[in-house]
């Protein structure tokens, strides 16, 4: 009975990631007990642990590594910037083998069933210039300018690999001037003046191309 009445809130949710706390607090039983029922429905092929107190719909299409982000941080937020979001952007072709992300709490590396997120800390002030991908309300993620802003950072804090990409393949609609005012953001002065150059570099190169 208790299965049952788990899934009939599940169903009530409508999506296909939920928690073991929202499934407690909806029906107004233990965590323990809703975790149990879970894990009998896990058995089952219904549902499928994502991460801790982190299911999801076995089978459903619309389950995938970026819909649960916003599932990993509960008390904070996060977004996909550096290298994924560029790949998102068809900024560079290279497809990252981890989802790479923005935030303000600690850099860390999060391994679920549906993907690995690599975290890297953002100054607070910094902490800005995204939206919601496609507007669909799915996961937060950089602009194309901050995207690119946001590695050159990185790289100038000796995470060197975000420094040196593939070919870049900029769209029309991206803005240089938009990028260098986010580098104009930068609390740190040794880190802006290392972003100025690297991104002066990129600009050059650019121009280079269409001369």
């Amino acid at each position: 009975m208790l299965r049952r009445s788990v899934l009939a809130d599940i169903q009530r949710i409508r999506r296909p990631i939920f928690t073991t706390f929202e499934l407690a607090r909806l029906s107004d039983r233990s965590a323990s007990a809703t975790s149990q029922a879970l894990k009998h429905l896990e058995k089952q092929g219904v549902v499928e642990k994502i991460y801790r107190g982190i299911w999801g719909l076995a089978g459903s299409e619309r389950l995938s590594a970026a819909s649960v982000i916003p599932f990993l941080f509960p008390r904070t937020r996060a977004y996909v910037s550096f290298i994924s979001a560029l790949n998102l952007y068809d900024i560079i072709e290279q497809i990252p083998q981890v989802m790479t992300l923005a935030s303000p709490s600690h850099t860390k590396t999060i391994r679920t069933r549906l993907g690995t997120y690599s975290v890297h800390r953002i100054a607070p002030s910094f902490f800005a210039g995204f939206r919601w991908y496609k507007d669909e309300g799915r996961f937060l993620i950089a602009e194309p300018e901050k995207a690119l802003v946001d590695s050159l950072y990185l790289s100038a804090r000796k995470k060197r690999q975000y420094g040196h990409f593939p070919e870049l393949h900029f769209p029309r609609t991206f803005s240089f001037r938009r990028a260098e005012e986010w580098v104009g953001r930068i609390p740190d002065v040794r880190i802006r003046k290392n972003v100025e150059k690297k991104l002066a570099a990129i600009i050059e190169g650019q121009r280079g191309k269409r001369a």
